[in-house]
């Protein structure tokens, strides 16, 4: 379990292909400050296990399934990566609960910089709609991100001038694939409603406000 909350950017080394998975050697350093062979570090925001440590360098393997699911199947030697180590208990709960199990492929629409904040528009797939709702959190490329408004084709997001200093955020550009975990907790409720209205709440556009009222949440 993570919280979006990015330590470091590291670089991709190497990737050595292999039949039916690959490896992807990484180098970094303060993530590797306490790590030992098993851990798990969440990179651009899917959670992979540390198979050989060599500090700086490390690395990890990755399936064939989850390299088709995410961005790191087409990873390169010299890629940043956003890095971030498993909550500890006690750890502080900065960003919001991610599970570094990516839920889908979203496109950079646009990236609109401002003096104070910048706007970040993405397409996301219409399975992942359901669970988006203003103001509600989502995990891009493994940041921690609350959504400012919802649209029929994605959704956008605001994202601080630190933020985009300190994460691969800030070097996006339209058109760049990026990873999308939506919230945890909104996984359960359009479960949960999607039992009680045999499936309504799961389709694309299925839990409006209409639905919602006419199920006696008002």
């Amino acid at each position: 379990m993570f919280t979006g909350i990015v330590e470091e950017v590291g670089r991709v080394e190497r990737v050595e292909r292999r039949a039916g998975y690959l490896s992807l050697w990484m180098r970094a350093e303060r993530v590797l400050a306490d790590a030992k062979l098993g851990d798990s570090l969440c990179h651009d925001g899917v959670c992979l296990t540390i198979a050989e440590l060599r500090p700086p360098l490390y690395r990890c393997d990755i399936s064939a399934e989850t390299a088709r699911v995410s961005t790191l199947g087409a990873r390169a030697p010299g890629d940043p990566v956003n890095l971030e180590r498993a909550l500890a208990v006690g750890d502080r709960l900065g960003g919001h609960l991610v599970q570094g199990h990516v839920d889908g492929i979203g496109t950079v629409a646009e990236l609109t910089r401002g003096p104070d904040e910048a706007v970040l528009r993405i397409t996301a797939p219409d399975a992942l709609r359901p669970y988006l709702a203003p103001k509600g959190s989502v995990a891009v490329d493994g940041v921690s991100l609350t959504t400012v408004d919802v649209e029929a084709a994605g959704f956008t997001v605001s994202v601080i001038p630190h933020t985009l200093e300190v994460t691969t955020l800030g070097a996006r550009r339209a058109g760049d694939a990026v990873n999308l975990e939506v919230d945890l907790l909104a996984r359960y409720v359009v479960a949960a409603l999607s039992a009680r209205s045999g499936g309504a709440a799961a389709r694309p556009g299925g839990m409006t406000w209409a639905w919602l009222a006419e199920q006696g949440f008002e």
